[in-house]
């Protein structure tokens, strides 16, 4: 007698269509890229790098109406959306980073200045000269539209009694000296309002009839 059992036995290796998986759908396949593609902006938003665009002209020369920018927000450790959490960061802030922050006059907008001062330090303004510890920084990158001097009792625009940081506490001032809201005015900020340290401008152009600054694209900020 012939054995049959053989023909009864299935393929080593070999699936029926029952145990092949199912291929997903063309709409499953994009819906899910789709979601992935928002999940990951989101992250690099949140935690990595966001953009910028520079509105008015408190920061020129350095940077100038109509620049697009990147900012670091993870140098200084990204804080987490909708809580009071920040995650560690990279270092501190230091005098001379350019960072984008929260407006603390309105926790809305957002401004771009220079730290000129942390804490700790004593900043003091006479006749247009920033001195930190009683010493006169080198400023390059300063402008002054302005010749006139402001006393004091006017405005601490040109002078300004000497003015202790407190701890946890940025100065910042823009580069553009007689044109800019900052701490001057406001008082030292708060660095939980910090949102991050600007980085590159991606793109770039003029004011009237958006013509191209090409020069200025893939400008390391500084």
């Amino acid at each position: 007698m012939k054995d049959t059992r053989k023909h009864n036995m299935k393929p080593t290796g070999v699936h029926t269509s029952k145990d092949r998986p199912a291929r997903k759908s063309t709409a499953r396949e994009y819906a899910e890229a789709v979601i992935m593609a928002v999940v990951l902006t989101f992250f690099v938003r949140a935690f990595v790098i966001q953009a910028f665009r520079i509105p008015t002209g408190s920061m020129m020369d350095t940077l100038l109406i109509g620049d697009f920018l990147f900012v670091n927000k993870f140098i200084y450790g990204p804080k987490i959306p909708y809580t009071a959490v920040r995650l560690p960061g990279l270092r501190s802030p230091r005098p001379g980073d350019i960072m984008v922050f929260k407006y603390p006059g309105d926790l809305k907008r957002d401004f771009i200045k220079r730290c000129i001062a942390v804490g700790g330090q004593t900043v003091e303004i006479r006749n247009k000269v920033v001195y930190v510890d009683g010493m006169a920084g080198d400023e390059p990158y300063v402008i002054r539209s302005d010749p006139r001097i402001l006393p004091k009792e006017v405005s601490p625009r040109d002078n300004m009694d000497p003015l202790y940081v407190p701890q946890g506490y940025l100065f910042m001032m823009g580069d553009n000296r007689d044109n800019s809201l900052d701490s001057r005015f406001w008082g030292p900020l708060d660095v939980r309002l910090v949102k991050g340290k600007a980085m590159i401008i991606y793109w770039s152009h003029k004011e009237k009839w958006y013509v191209p600054r090409l020069d200025r694209v893939f400008h390391v900020i500084r």
